[in-house]
């Protein structure tokens, strides 16, 4: 091979390895090419999720502030057009990272509640609470088990399952002494160690058509917050069934709130239907909350049409979602106190569920001489408003107090169960100044207690050491307990006391128990289930169940049968 034939090749080989790398290079450069384009693909999609996230964050708070005009009277107008410009500046950006997501029940207002302890009667032989007419509890509760959900402990109040239902008791025979006051005391069905003592209130009945007339302004919330069908539309459903009851003596009158306050329908007569109709029909919801407003400007038309022999109450309607306006719900409170004072009731109607205020709307109507309900559905607001008309409206007795005096020789200790809010000072209970809950027309008020017996074994407690028995005074020592009850008469200022003595004869076996007790006492250890079984040892949803069907009774409307239900919703679950 010549000289030029050897340069030729080493040319064409090293040609060769210069392809060969460059092929390489560039098969590796687009690896790296292909990598990125699918890193930078991934974010855009990443940045792509983000945005719609915080655009769909956007368009709902946009959503919550946007006031319809349906809603407003005319005097507010100007303040929704106002409120639909972007007159705050920009929201900035909200990292997607910094939004928490939460469940419906996680955003719902509940008090804290926990169970009453057990007491010994040696040392605190006294006990003493105002009664509750209260049942909102039990029919939010009803929502949350219907919907699958074991409801938060502090949203069980015992009070208000047992008062859910009426029992048989006997009523007064004259307006003058207005309720009588009941006692049974039997063999807890969930320890058979001790005993429950119930006593129970049935105020006098009157008669739909023998009420007095009726001074009503309904204050219902139209704010974003009640825009769901559950809220706004259940609401104006409810309130057509309450107005279908009324006559030409009574006056209704609508006002409503969102970011501001305005009437939609001024004090009307509560026959003129298609005025009442109309208002309620062309409410929406729209805007932020500004209850403060409304609750003053509601108290105003009703002192305005206040009738002095007749019933005046303002009626709120509301998910309880107060976020404008009075922030103190201390101050919020003392509004409807002081306006307490002037003979108007407040009554408060919940609606909704994931931001319900349960513990602001139970606490406006304690403090306003009302009731408290929540509607979850068609017949609970027929049950509220039609069915229980009477006692929702009417008060036959105010400032009505409960006393027992447990004997010391007989009952060794005592555990009222539910009621925990309404413990009142044992002073309390001969202080005509102190306030307290009002009774309507054919109420019935149930309370319960579990008592251990003195010659029992199995006291909770252990006898104190150094407790001298050497001064103990003589007792009628065959009585368990001694009931006292104070009320004022609806117009009076003074009160009147009613007492009874419970003798230790009265006490007998669960299965000779009325079935009213045994139905009250499974209500009861369903309520206390729900709030962890503190006191309830191995009892458990079934022998609730069995002991419920048992007890069902007539059952006219199917309340009873609905609560073995949810009995074993809550054991499914």
């Amino acid at each position: 091979m010549s000289n030029i034939q050897a340069i030729n090749l080493r040319l064409t080989v090293l040609s060769l390895a210069v392809i060969v790398g460059l092929t390489g290079c560039e098969q590796s450069s687009q690896s790296e090419v292909d990598e990125q384009q699918n890193q930078t693909n991934n974010a855009a999609k990443s940045k792509q999720n983000d945005e719609q996230q915080l655009e769909l964050q956007v368009q709902t708070r946009q959503r919550q502030h946007a006031v319809s005009y349906e809603a407003m009277p005319q005097g507010m107008m100007h303040a929704s057009v106002a409120m639909q410009r972007p007159i705050l500046p920009p929201m900035p950006p909200t990292p997607v990272d910094d939004v928490v997501l939460v469940s419906e029940q996680d955003r719902e207002n509940y008090l804290k509640s926990q169970q009453n302890p057990v007491k010994q009667t040696v040392t605190e032989p006294v006990s003493t609470f105002s009664i509750d007419v209260d049942t909102g509890s039990y029919s939010n509760t009803r929502r949350m088990l219907n919907m699958g959900q074991l409801p938060p402990s502090d949203a069980v109040r015992e009070e208000a399952f047992i008062n859910y239902f009426d029992y048989d008791y006997s009523a007064p025979e004259t307006i003058s002494t207005p309720f009588k006051v009941h006692t049974e005391v039997a063999t807890a069905p969930w320890n058979a160690h001790r005993q429950l003592l119930k006593i129970g209130i049935k105020g006098f009945e009157i008669e739909k058509a023998d009420l007095k007339a009726a001074n009503l302004v309904f204050l219902l919330d139209v704010s974003g917050s009640m825009n769901a069908p559950n809220k706004l539309p259940l609401l104006k459903t409810s309130l057509t069934m309450l107005t279908k009851q009324l006559d030409e003596n009574d006056s209704v009158a609508i006002v409503v709130y969102a970011g501001a306050a305005g009437v939609v329908l001024p004090a009307t007569k509560g026959n003129d239907q298609q005025a009442i109709s109309a208002a309620l029909d062309k409410l929406a919801a729209g805007g932020s909350t500004n209850g403060e407003q409304g609750i003053e400007l509601a108290y105003q038309i009703a002192q305005q049409n206040f009738k002095k022999d007749g019933i005046n109450r303002v009626i709120l309607a509301t998910d309880g979602d107060f976020n404008v306006g009075m922030q103190s719900v201390d101050k919020l409170k003392e509004l409807v106190a002081a306006k307490r004072k002037t003979g108007v009731a407040l009554t408060t109607l919940g609606f909704g569920q994931g931001n319900y205020n349960d513990g602001l709307m139970e606490q406006l109507a304690n403090i306003g001489n009302g009731q408290h309900a929540y509607i979850d559905n068609i017949n609970e607001a027929r049950k509220v408003l039609v069915d229980e008309l009477s006692s929702t409206m009417q008060i036959i007795a105010k400032d009505v107090k409960i006393q027992v005096e447990f004997n010391p020789q007989q009952v060794a200790e005592y555990r009222l169960i539910g009621y925990q809010n309404r413990v009142l000072a044992n002073e309390d209970f001969n202080n005509d100044k102190v306030d307290a809950a009002e009774l309507g027309a054919g109420h019935t008020v149930t309370a319960l207690y579990e008592i251990t017996l003195a010659n029992s074994d199995h006291k909770q407690i252990d006898e104190l050491r150094y407790q001298s028995k050497t001064n103990e005074k003589p007792v009628a020592s065959n009585e368990l307990a001694f009931v006292k009850v104070r009320f004022k008469q609806p117009d009076g200022e003074q009160s009147e006391l009613l007492t009874q003595a419970i003798s230790s004869d009265k006490i007998q076996p669960l299965s000779q128990a009325s079935s009213d007790f045994k139905f009250a006492a499974a209500v009861a250890g369903f309520a206390q289930l729900l709030k962890g079984a503190k006191y309830t040892g191995d009892w458990q949803y079934e022998d609730c169940a069995k002991l419920a069907t048992a007890n069902k009774g007539s059952d006219t409307f199917g309340y009873r049968s609905e609560f073995v239900q949810l009995v074993n919703n809550a054991a499914a679950l």
